[in-house]
C-alpha cells in the first residue's frame, strides 16, 4: 500500500526532551556466590548513577525456566515490569562453552516481543558485556548483539569483554583499575548518551512500513466487514 510508505521526516526527530533520569535495567547471567558477571553489573550500575541515570538490577535467583511457570509468576512479572520501566538495558554474561549463560538466556526468553500492543524491548538502548575465565573472547557479546536485534533494541557500538575476570576484581567485588575498567566506563557513558538521544523518539525510529501496511490492511478488512 503506497499510503503506508512515508518518507522519513527529520522534524519528528526533534521533540521536547524528557527531564527525568534515564532509566536503565541491568541483567546478569550467573547465580554463583562470587559471580563476576554480577560484580561487573554492580560496577556498571555505579557508573551509570554517576552519569545521571536511575538503575535497577534484576536478581535472577528464583526465576523459573522459560515456559516452566505461568506468566503471572512473581519473578516473571517483576522482570517484565522492569523491562517496561526501562529506557535502556545492560546485559552481562559469563562466557560458558563459547556462549552466553543459560541464566541470562532465560531472562531474555521470558521477556516477550509483544504484550498486546506493548513491546517491552523495542526501541530501548542496549549495552552488552561479558566476563571470561580465560583469554579475551567476544562470543558472548556477539550472541547478545544478535538477541538485541531480535528484540528490536538499539545496541550501542561499544562493548566490554573482561578476560581472566578472577584477576580483575578485589575481595569485595570491586573492579580494579585497568584498561578493562576504562572500557566499562566508556560503554556506560556511551549508553547514557545514546539513551538520551533516542528515548523520546524511539517510537518513530522503530516505526516500520511493513507494520503500517499490515495495520492498514486490517482496517480495510474491518471496514469491508461492516459494509456487508
Amino acid at each position: 500500500m503506497a499510503e503506508a510508505q512515508q518518507p522519513p521526516d527529520a522534524s519528528r526527530l526533534f521533540v521536547p526532551a524528557s527531564n527525568h533520569k534515564p532509566r536503565i535495567l541491568l541483567l546478569y547471567g550467573s547465580l554463583r556466590e562470587r559471580s563476576y558477571s554480577r560484580f561487573l553489573t554492580w560496577e556498571a550500575a555505579r557508573l551509570l548513577q554517576n552519569f545521571g541515570a536511575e538503575t535497577r538490577i534484576f536478581d535472577p535467583s528464583g526465576l523459573p525456566l522459560p515456559d516452566g511457570a505461568p506468566t503471572d509468576h512473581p519473578k516473571v512479572k517483576e522482570l517484565r515490569d522492569l523491562s517496561l520501566w526501562s529506557e535502556g538495558q545492560v546485559w552481562t554474561s559469563p562466557e560458558r562453552h563459547g556462549a552466553i549463560s543459560g541464566v541470562l538466556k532465560s531472562q531474555i526468553d521470558w521477556i516477550p516481543l509483544a504484550v498486546g500492543s506493548i513491546r517491552p524491548t523495542q526501541g530501548r538502548t542496549l549495552a552488552v558485556m561479558q566476563v571470561s575465565g580465560g583469554s579475551q573472547s567476544f562470543n558472548a557479546v556477539n550472541q547478545m548483539r544478535v538477541l538485541g536485534r531480535w528484540m528490536r533494541m538499539l545496541t550501542i557500538p561499544n562493548q566490554s569483554s573482561v578476560a581472566k575476570a578472577y584477576q580483575e576484581f578485589d575481595p569485595d567485588g570491586r573492579m580494579k583499575p585497568s584498561s578493562y575498567y576504562d572500557r566499562v566506563v566508556d560503554v556506560m557513558e556511551e549508553l547514557v548518551k545514546f539513551t538520551l538521544l533516542t528515548r523520546d523518539v524511539s517510537g518513530y525510529l522503530t516505526d516500520r512500513y511493513s507494520e503500517r501496511k499490515e495495520d492498514a490492511e486490517k482496517f480495510e478488512a474491518r471496514v469491508k466487514l461492516k459494509a456487508i
